[in-house]
Formats: structure tokens, sequence, C-alpha cells
């Protein structure tokens, strides 16, 4: 029997408006508008884009060994986190392998004062994993675990303009709240929302935690507030073109089980100097160097490169391709694929095997686009 794919509460909102639904992660999604991808792209670089990502999941951490229990379950020092501060983190199995990527923000406790807790987003297709396994390991520790995600609304608004148009709608000013920390404010005068600095395109904006019933009234009064300035609605397909120039991963493609930190150039998310789950296979990987590296790569002859193609060196197959697909920002055919160290140096000639065809590549240097954050 097929599994009933899950809808948003903003899914009629989408279909009256010509998003064109398809099926992603057990969710029905609008892949585009009727402005089409390429123009959401640009839209997004240019003003911002308002997403629609309430696919993903959320779950907590609270008790008195919660900083000590989520340190133990994540790769990355949370000990080292401020209070508001966010954190792009992993889970891995004991083999070092990915469970999933995530982000963490560490939040005064209302419950408890003079407490803080752990409040992590995760990804919509390994949402029931990622819960089982973190209660799995909670069993010997004053925590409570608890999955939020059907109450809470996930959405995001990215692009250069979105931190000003978004500060229309809230009580105080989001201009001056720092990269990668979050604040907790009210939107339209009574929405509680938590406000992310963070985002999965490149570009400065927010991701947004609200009361799920408030949903739609939000989404269309951001879009009504930006419509002047070229803010539109963006689907999956534009989601993914923008992740991609600024080299972010997606999980099953640049990491799975079988792909770890280490091969996956992530060991800015992994605090080699405490003990967590997966951190001996990590360090094995990293002190012998691993087999295999991401790469990007550029087509040289005319293609389309895409997922799961072959990487050949000299008539023999060498790796994989985990992402690629047209750059609007760049004008280029390029892509990331997992190849053999040895040929993981800037300018490296390679071939993509499309459509049978060897077509000619070369190693280039990540990212594609330099992400807001760094420029």
């Amino acid at each position: 029997m097929a599994e009933e794919l899950q809808r948003t509460k903003l899914y009629d909102w989408h279909a009256a408006h010509g998003g064109r639904i398809v099926p992603f992660a057990g969710w029905e999604l609008p892949v585009q508008y009727p402005t089409g991808p390429i123009q959401e792209h640009h839209a997004t670089r240019r003003a911002a884009g308002l997403f629609d990502i309430d696919h993903m999941g959320q779950m907590t951490v609270r008790g008195s060994q919660a900083e000590s229990f989520v340190n133990w379950l994540v790769s990355y020092d949370v000990t080292r986190m401020a209070l508001y501060e966010a954190h792009y983190s992993l889970l891995c199995y004991a083999d070092g392998g990915t469970i999933d990527d995530l982000f963490i923000y560490k939040l005064p406790d209302p419950e408890v004062k003079e407490r803080n807790y752990y409040f992590i987003a995760i990804n919509a297709s390994n949402r029931l994993k990622d819960v089982a396994w973190t209660k799995a390991h909670a069993t010997n520790w004053d925590v409570e675990v608890e999955d939020i995600s059907n109450e809470t609304y996930m959405m995001a608004f990215q692009g250069p303009k979105a931190p000003e148009i978004l500060s229309r709608l809230t009580q105080n000013s989001l201009l001056a709240v720092p990269r990668f920390t979050a604040v907790q404010e009210t939107l339209l005068g009574d929405v509680p929302v938590l406000l992310g600095r963070t985002g999965y395109t490149g570009e400065d904006g927010f991701e947004l935690f609200l009361p799920a019933e408030q949903a739609v009234r939000v989404w269309e009064a951001i879009l009504k507030e930006g419509e002047g300035e070229g803010v539109l609605p963006v689907g999956l397909a534009a989601r993914d073109s923008l992740r991609f120039e600024p080299c972010m991963p997606l999980y099953g493609h640049e990491l799975s089980p079988t792909i770890t930190a280490v091969e996956a150039r992530l060991t800015f998310a992994v605090s080699f100097n405490k003990g967590f789950i997966g951190r001996d296979a990590l360090l094995k990987q990293k002190l012998e160097e691993p087999e295999r590296v991401l790469v990007g790569f550029e087509l040289v002859e005319r293609g389309v490169p895409r997922d799961h193609y072959p990487v050949f060196k000299d008539g023999k197959e060498v790796g994989i391709v985990s992402t690629g697909m047209f750059s609007p920002t760049t004008d280029r055919y390029l892509g990331m694929a997992f190849v053999p160290r040895d040929l993981a140096a800037i300018g490296t000639e390679i071939e993509i095997m499309i459509r049978n065809k060897p077509t000619k590549a070369k190693v280039v240097k990540r990212p594609f686009y330099t992400p807001a954050y760094r420029k």
C-alpha cells in the first residue's frame, strides 16, 4: 500500500496560487509557482523569498542533564554555545555514518528558572528516526525528549532584504540580531515566534518557528509586506538550486549513513576534543585521511550533470555525482561529487558520464557562491 502523503497547513494556499505540487519526503509540497524556479531563485538572491518548510521536524531536550546529554549525542560541542546561539551539527552512528544534520538552538527554559533547554530542527525524512534515536539514548539521563513538530510551524524568509522587511512586522527591529543566533519575538502584534538568523540559501534572513494555527496568516502578511520589493513564494526546485550554489549539504546526497562528515568536508561541525557518538570513527578517518572526499566541478563540455551520474578518470569509474545542475547565479553547469582524495585538487580534469557519453569537467573551488555570512 502506498504511503499516505502529508500536507502542510499552507497546502490549499499553494494549490490556489498555482503551486505545482509534488511528493517530497512523505509530503505534498510545491516544487514551483507560475513564476518558475529561475525567477524564484533570482528573487531570493536580489530581494527575498518565502519558503514553506513545515515538512521539517523539531524536537526539544529539557532536564537537569540536557546539556551533557545533547553534547554526547551530537558532533558539535554545545557547551561552547552562548544563550540564544544556533549551530549546525550532526547526529552520527558509532561507525561515523551520518544519521542526520541539524541545527541546535540553546534557549532559556520558560518552565524552569535559570535552566536552559535545546531546540533542535531536523530533516523531514529523518524526523521519526532522529526522535527515536534520541529517546533510545536518553534512558539513563535526567532529560525529557519531545517531538513538537505537529504544533510548530516552520517557514524561512531568505534574501538581502528579508531582515528589513520582517522587522516591519515584529515588535522590535531584527537588524541587530547576530548571525547564527535566535530571538524570541512577536509577529503581527500577537503571534509568538522564534526567529533564527539562519538559513539554507546562502543569503541573510530568518527561519521562523511559530504556532501552526497561525501559518496562513503569517505567510500572507510577509508576502504582502514584501510585495513591492519583489518578494516571491519559493518552491522546492529553487530551494535546491539556492542551497547548491553555496554548497550546503542535502541529506541523502552529500550526507547519509554511508557518508561521513570528514568525507563531506564538514568538520567545522565536529568537535574532536569531546566525546560523542561516532567520535572515534571520525577521528580515525580524519587522521588516516579518507579514501574519498567531496569536490566541486564545472562541466567543460555541454551537458547537465545529475545526482548519481558516474565520475570517470582515464576511462575508469572513480566516483559519483552527489548533486549537479545549472547554477542560475553563476550561469554555469556545476556539480558536487565524491572522488578519490588524489583527484581532489582544483583544476583536476575528470569526466561525468551523461547519458552514456563521457563529458569533460574540471574540479573547481567550493562554494560556487559565497554565502552572505562570509562576505
